[in-house]
């Protein structure tokens, strides 16, 4: 499936590694929260970048500190309207300070694209490439926000505390 990343459809190196499968010398791989917890140990040792994927009932304490040891770690939405992916995805961020690639797969809309870049997600996993472009205008599509969230976008309560330092709360 596609990947879109920064707004452009990108080649995706990770091939997702099936529990039975071999494990293979190099490459990078993505594998199941239950291989990890069989095969920690192998799959550290092999050559390649190394990917988890997380089903949305598997939350980031399932990884807690190992989260770091990942390049990459998939959380996938089995339907639209399971939000458990984005609050793993702020746990990761935040709670165990991962750093690298988060990535949508499964059941993901346009819509919930911004959602998902306040929250941490780096990269989506589509059906189709063909609208690259309306998944990045997607980012734009709404400037101001009530809550903070993962990313640097300045809530407007700050914002109008900014404007008026007369309304702060003394």
């Amino acid at each position: 499936m596609p990947v879109i990343k920064s707004g452009a459809v990108v080649a995706d190196s990770w091939f997702r590694l099936d529990d039975e499968a071999a494990l293979p010398a190099s490459g990078d791989i993505v594998v199941s929260l239950d291989r990890w917890q069989r095969e920690r140990d192998a799959l550290l040792a092999r050559d390649g970048g190394l990917g988890i994927e997380l089903r949305s009932d598997q939350l980031a304490d399932s990884l807690g500190a190992d989260a770091t040891l990942f390049q990459l770690i998939a959380l996938n939405f089995p339907k639209f309207s399971d939000g458990r992916p984005y609050s793993t995805a702020r746990l990761l961020r935040e709670r165990y300070g991962y750093t690298g690639e988060l990535r949508a797969v499964g059941n993901v809309l346009r819509d919930q694209f911004l959602f998902m870049d306040r929250c941490g997600f780096e990269s989506v996993e589509v059906a189709t490439d063909g609208h690259a472009a309306a998944w990045a205008a997607a980012l734009s599509e709404i400037e101001v926000f009530y809550q903070p969230a993962g990313d640097q976008r300045v809530p407007v309560l700050a914002q109008r505390h900014a404007l008026c330092p007369e309304m702060r709360a003394s």
